[in-house]
């Protein structure tokens, strides 16, 4: 990922509404939710998290797809890896017994 998209990607998830949004859409991963979903979920106005998605959509965080009436969204899996590979790269100058709890904490059981 390059420094411009990482910094894109952040920005749109540093107000916390949208953060709100896209840990919802991550845990709904791969069905993803209507947008309506969403917004009644995290208590938001329609028109509210519309602009909300927008926003994140254009960062590369979600996707969307029209079925019928509804547009349902999902968190776009590829560029949250990208973006904490990014973050995480260098972490430690490269010693991994510093970077094992992080692993360990994002391991799956």
């Amino acid at each position: 990922m390059e420094l411009i998209l990482a910094t894109e990607a952040l920005g749109a998830l540093s107000q916390a509404t949208r953060l709100e949004a896209f840990r919802l859409l991550v845990k709904c991963e791969p069905e993803g939710l209507p947008a309506g979903d969403i917004a009644r979920q995290l208590d938001v106005p329609a028109n509210t998290m519309s602009t909300h998605l927008a926003i994140l959509a254009r960062a590369g965080l979600v996707t969307s797809e029209r079925h019928s009436r509804s547009i349902i969204y999902r968190a776009h899996i590829e560029t949250l890896r990208s973006l904490l590979l990014f973050l995480a790269k260098d972490c430690c100058g490269g010693r991994t017994d510093l970077c094992a709890p992080l692993i360990q904490e994002l391991t799956c059981n």
